[in-house]
């Protein structure tokens, strides 16, 4: 889990809290594949799968070599940032949300890249299974539970 002082958990908290106004799911810290871990992902109402990578500053962002691969994942892609961010190293093909610990807003929705079903499906029980297994954590944290088996 991000430490929740660090600046990247306080873009993350505010993402977590906008997109559940918009009627998502979240989950920090996701692992959608192998090898891959996300900020946040955003599970829609309509099963739209949303992953958000929080950019503290640009040495963050220039030091992130794997976003890339996080594009087959989901639906759409964000970044989320700052208000003192500088917006324009983003790559404009991707979302942009401005961002801090209360709240946040779209500033710039990406095209949609709807998600083969089949991994839809692999992603939404993996999102189930990590969302359950951690809950089951916080119940029992002397109790471990491994999502992936």
């Amino acid at each position: 889990m991000i430490p929740h002082s660090s600046p990247g958990a306080s873009l993350a908290r505010g993402v977590c809290r906008h997109l559940r106004s918009r009627g998502f799911a979240t989950l920090c810290e996701f692992i959608p594949a192998p090898g891959l871990r996300v900020d946040v992902i955003g599970l829609g109402p309509r099963c739209e799968i949303w992953i958000v990578e929080c950019k503290s500053s640009r040495a963050d962002f220039a030091s992130d070599r794997k976003w890339e691969s996080y594009l087959p994942w989901c639906d759409r892609f964000f970044w989320a940032v700052d208000a003192g961010f500088p917006e324009t190293i983003l790559p404009p093909e991707s979302g942009l949300i401005r961002a801090d610990a209360y709240e946040a807003a779209v500033i710039r929705l990406p095209q949609p890249a709807p998600l083969a079903p089949a991994r839809r499906r692999a992603l939404l029980e993996r999102f189930a299974r990590t969302a359950a297994g951690r809950l089951v954590q916080f119940e029992d944290p002397f109790l471990r539970f491994d999502p992936s088996r």
